[in-house]
């Protein structure tokens, strides 16, 4: 495997002192697991095991482009993977109003409830200063593809004002965050973000694991955007259906 080794050289000497697996990046570990095993060093199954699963799903959604600048101004828990950004909104009724007009918002609230649904459906992103990795929030977003962030407490939301506060920084209704929910970082501004590539190493480990598992993979979805999408990233069928979730399109809410 790819190493970290430290070493000294002394007297004209070289030591080696101590080698460990060396971090990487979802896309890096990718890459040396693939090469490794085309080079004949590991086989296909070690490649596989090799990269972990919550590691990949962050490749299946936009992450945020290394090279762009960011100023990271508070940090909560990676609930659910991806990246976004968008005008802050603080209610889930402005959220699905600005949602509609083609605008990119992100739903900021203290903790969500079910009547948030139809906000988080229509934000780009959520964010909440209260909760944890199973809260509403990260459960819900996790479940639309939606990235969140949880539980940052550093940040102070007040309804009444439509602003947040992170110290002395106030962010107010409109003015643009961006979220990473792979890290949990929150962003004052808007960061580029670079579209998940399904292709290359990420398909071809993909490749070898459909061939040494022993199980279907079946999709949680609930409209036809989702289904179509499960069956672009490999799933071979729909396994579990929420028929409240197909009534959430405007046109179908009579109440």
């Amino acid at each position: 495997d790819m190493q970290d080794i430290e070493f000294t050289i002394q007297g004209g000497k070289l030591y080696m002192l101590q080698t460990r697996t060396g971090k990487r990046t979802t896309q890096a570990a990718l890459k040396v697991a693939v090469d490794l095993a085309n080079e004949g060093l590991i086989s296909h199954s070690e490649a596989v095991m090799r990269l972990k699963p919550e590691n990949l799903d962050q490749i299946l959604h936009p992450t945020l482009d290394p090279n762009a600048p960011r100023n990271v101004v508070a940090k909560g828990l990676p609930a659910s993977p991806g990246a976004a950004s968008g005008k802050v909104v603080f209610s889930a009724d402005e959220a699905e109003r600005l949602g509609s007009a083609g605008e990119s918002v992100l739903l900021v609230r203290i903790e969500t409830s079910p009547e948030d649904v139809g906000g988080i459906h229509a934000a780009k992103g959520i964010l909440t200063s209260r909760g944890g990795m199973t809260s509403h929030a990260a459960v819900v977003a996790r479940g639309m593809g939606r990235p969140c962030v949880s539980g940052a407490g550093a940040i102070r939301v007040d309804y009444a004002a439509q602003d947040l506060h992170i110290g002395e920084l106030v962010v107010r209704a409109g003015d643009m965050l961006t979220i990473d929910g792979s890290s949990g970082e929150v962003m004052l501004g808007e960061v580029a973000t670079v579209p998940p590539q399904l292709s290359g190493d990420f398909g071809t480990i993909m490749k070898w694991a459909d061939g040494l598992r022993r199980m279907e993979v079946r999709a949680n979805a609930e409209t036809p955007a989702d289904a179509r999408a499960a069956r672009d990233f490999g799933a071979e069928g729909i396994g579990l259906v929420r028929t409240e979730h197909m009534f959430f399109e405007g046109d179908r809410i009579v109440a």
